[in-house]
């Protein structure tokens, strides 16, 4: 099973057997004198829960009185639920966003603490204990200190410090009053600490580490060679065994250990309290929405030659799973030193992705290899102790308590080698797998780094952009810059081991000594001011010719990039608009090439002619109504290499018989998944994203069909997406879905979700003039005892 299909395969399934488990969870402990629901008493049920949202909602209009603030600050939210924060100093400023994000984000941010920080089970119960062990295991563990904070931001304690008193200001403002689903499960939210500010996401080490040791388990099977023409890697090398490693250690067992982990989409969420489970609408509902499967995002910046105004244009679409509520939150930020607009995560400080008024900025993921695994030598007598360099030593053991709700605390053991966590230990053979991650080093909490771009004083141009992603370690981001005087640049951004060119980082090594990471690189792929005009990049291999050893790999066909180059091989006089329209972009890069193994002949079975015929005569589009779309889409996954195929690297009568068989098997299979009517097999069938609240049916929101995915520009997982113009920063604009707000009833909750499931943007309001002519809502925030 190739890396795709298997990422594919285990997040439905881990998807699908979370909500299924909290589904019979909460079916379980429903009182048996609740079972009998009288069906005159459903329509209230909505009540119930259409008042308890209602009782919840945020006060964002008005005036609140909050201790720790030092002077007012004040909160416009425009039409689309942005908002706009107006401070007098530095810590009022992220004092007021943590306290912000709160108001409309507060769940979402309690389940990404624990998720992240191995809590669940607290919530949850036994099902979450593995999960926990894992997560802890792997989980930054300090120091916390100077160094740490000021890796991100030169003021970064003040900064951390800041937001975190906010959001434990709306915590402790709305303790009487807390969100809807605290209300609904009874839990109470913990204050939070400046260690959850910078908390890491640390699955991210187990991915790597995944593929690492199914690369080594093809390799035992079909040898180097074979194992590294089927990988793809690109760019190309030679796959090479490191000399000391038995590849017979390496077995299911082992990448087994690294499950236990629940999905992220949605967060694992606990039961609700008894009163509520009996009631119509109290179970969450299963999310079938197509899952965003690629790795990731687009990304493009034109200079003003190739633009009608004659200024920088910049987009960008980070992908992630579609979710209710976004992954994304925007927020515009100001204070003396700062005015920044864009896109964060509601459990950090500052803004990700946006624009300082000088500068702007969009991410994709680069694939920078910063994980390694190692297979340690254990002392036979002794399976705490390893070997390094001929000598025993002792393993880090960390003791560990997980509390786990309706039972005993669970104690555990932590060990660690001198590389790393040790995810599995085998006591047979007398060895252990580690894992060496830049998770361990200071600075290295995602999307923190971009603190030092929402300054102007620290990024006033892209030049200036270039030096400080010096300290953007994590995670690994192209990322591109577009100024105010007309400049473009890019650099591929992450914390980036140095292997002193002994090996690659695509296999385990020994940990024995003789490989180790001799430091972090220092000469990272970057580009500024291109003749060609732009810079873009799509999740492809972004390394520039002779550029060695590579920071990672990727494997093609990179469907999206090739689609851009073909956007900019034509491009002149580009507008806003051109972008909204490249953003949702949903032509298949290789129609044409495609088109050629549907011509010139014909089939003898109805459906094989049928399917041909329809293929031959397509547009190429990814349209939510297209038949067509559907047939292409399942006759790629059909066929055994897609990719080969595409190459002409498959002998022609084998080609030919491919092309055949997967168009029947495409038919067959769209047959058994939509029904007889070929007329109904449209796309957006097939490509759909639902919005199910993550505890309770009555608040999910309608799913809608949709245009692009299948590998076009317009992902399934494109949610936030921006254009900044240059020419007239209000003239920026942005999508997000479903709504700012994750709170029921809010105004904010669903008003984005037309606009996105429709292809329309939202302005991106930046000069004070266009925010009050656009005010929706006003708050002010003022110093306990100074309110009227």
């Amino acid at each position: 099973m190739n890396e795709v299909k298997y990422w594919a395969s285990r997040f439905l399934r881990i998807r699908l057997m979370n909500m299924i488990n909290r589904t019979v969870v909460r079916l379980l402990l429903i009182p048996l004198l609740l079972v009998p629901i009288a069906c005159e008493e459903d329509a209230s049920d909505a009540g119930v829960f259409e008042e308890l949202a209602r009782e919840s909602l945020s006060q964002i209009e008005g005036e609140i009185e909050i201790p720790g603030l030092q002077d007012a600050v004040e909160v416009i939210r425009d039409p689309w639920g942005v908002p706009h924060i107006y401070a007098e100093n530095l810590e009022d400023l992220f004092f007021a966003q943590g306290f912000v994000q709160a108001q409309d984000r507060l769940w979402q941010m309690e389940m990404w603490k624990r998720f992240n920080g191995g809590r669940l089970a607290e919530v949850m119960g036994p099902e979450a204990l593995e999960h926990d062990r894992i997560l802890r295991l792997i989980q930054y563990q300090g120091p916390w200190d100077e160094e740490e904070f000021a890796v991100y931001h030169p003021e970064g304690e003040r900064i951390f410090s800041s937001f975190v008193e906010g959001v434990n200001a709306f915590i402790e403002h709305r303790q009487d009053n807390l969100p809807v689903e605290f209300k609904l499960t009874g839990i109470e939210p913990e204050p939070w600490t400046i260690e959850d500010a910078v908390m890491r996401v640390p699955a991210r080490s187990l991915g790597s580490a995944r593929s690492e040791l199914n690369l080594a388990l093809q390799v035992a099977e079909l040898g180097p060679e074979e194992a590294n023409r089927r990988d793809r890697p690109s760019p190309w090398v030679e796959l090479q065994v490191a000399p000391g490693l038995d590849l017979s250690l390496i077995t299911e067992d082992v990448v087994a250990s690294l499950d236990g982990t629940l999905a992220t989409v949605p967060f694992p969420a606990p039961p609700l309290l008894p009163e509520y489970q009996g009631l119509e609408g109290a179970v969450a509902s299963l999310d079938f929405g197509v899952p965003e499967l690629s790795p990731g995002s687009n990304n493009w910046v034109a200079r003003g030659e190739l633009t009608a105004s004659g200024e920088v244009l910049l987009a960008n679409d980070p992908h992630r799973q579609v979710t209710n509520p976004s992954l994304r939150y925007l927020v515009h930020l100001n204070a003396p030193g700062w005015n920044v607009i864009g896109a964060t995560e509601p459990a950090i400080p500052g803004v990700a992705i946006g624009h300082n008024g000088r500068i702007g900025w969009g991410l994709t993921i680069v694939g920078t290899d910063y994980d390694d695994v190692f297979v340690e030598e254990l002392n036979p007598e002794n399976s705490r102790e390893a070997m390094w360099e001929g000598e025993w030593y002792p393993l880090d053991i960390v003791v560990d308590t997980i509390p786990v709700r309706g039972q005993e605390p669970q104690v555990v053991e932590h060990f660690y080698s001198r590389h790393g966590f040790i995810f599995h230990k085998d006591t047979i053979n007398h060895v252990a797998f580690s894992v060496r991650s830049t998770l361990k080093e200071r600075g290295t909490a995602e999307y923190l780094g971009a603190l030092r771009l929402n300054q102007t004083d620290l990024a006033g141009n892209c030049q200036e952009f270039l030096d400080q992603q010096a300290y953007y370690y994590a995670p690994s981001e192209n990322m591109i810059c577009g100024d105010v005087d007309g400049n473009i640049a890019w650099h591929a951004s992450a914390l980036t081991p140095d292997r002193g060119g002994l090996w690659y980082g695509r296999l385990p090594v020994p940990g024995t000594g003789g490989y180790e990471w001799v430091g972090y690189r220092d000469n990272l792929p970057q580009e500024y001011n291109p003749e060609r005009g732009w810079l873009g990049t799509a999740n492809h291999d972004i390394h520039p010719e002779g550029y060695y050893p590579p920071v990672g790999f990727r494997s093609p066909p990179f469907s999206r990039f090739d689609r851009l180059e073909q956007i900019f091989a034509e491009a002149s006089d580009l507008t806003p608009e051109d972008y909204e329209e490249m953003l949702y972009d949903a032509y298949w890069t290789y129609t044409e090439e495609d088109r050629t193994h549907f011509e010139g002949w014909t089939a003898e079975d109805e459906d094989v002619e049928w399917a041909r015929a329809l293929l031959a005569d397509w547009d190429g589009y990814y349209d939510r109504e297209s038949v067509a779309a559907s047939v292409h889409n399942y006759w790629r996954d059909n066929l055994d290499d897609y990719y080969a195929v595409l190459e002409g690297e498959v002998p022609e009568a084998e080609r030919d018989a491919q092309v055949r068989s997967a168009l029947q098997s495409a038919v067959s299979d769209l047959r058994a998944e939509l029904g007889s009517d070929r007329s109904e097999w449209r796309w957006g069938r097939l490509h759909r994203s639902e919005f199910p609240h993550w505890l309770a049916g009555a608040y999910d929101l309608p799913g809608v069909e949709r245009s692009g995915g299948g590998g076009t520009v317009a992902a399934t997982g494109a949610t936030f997406r921006e254009i900044i113009d240059f020419s007239d920063l209000d003239n920026s604009r942005a999508t997000s879905t479903p709504g700012q707000s994750a709170q029921p009833g809010s105004p904010f909750y669903d008003n984005l979700l037309d606009l996105w499931a429709n292809g329309e943007f939202f302005p991106l309001l930046y000069t004070r003039e266009a925010v009050e002519q656009n005010v929706e809502y006003r708050l002010q925030l003022v110093p306990a005892g100074s309110g009227g």
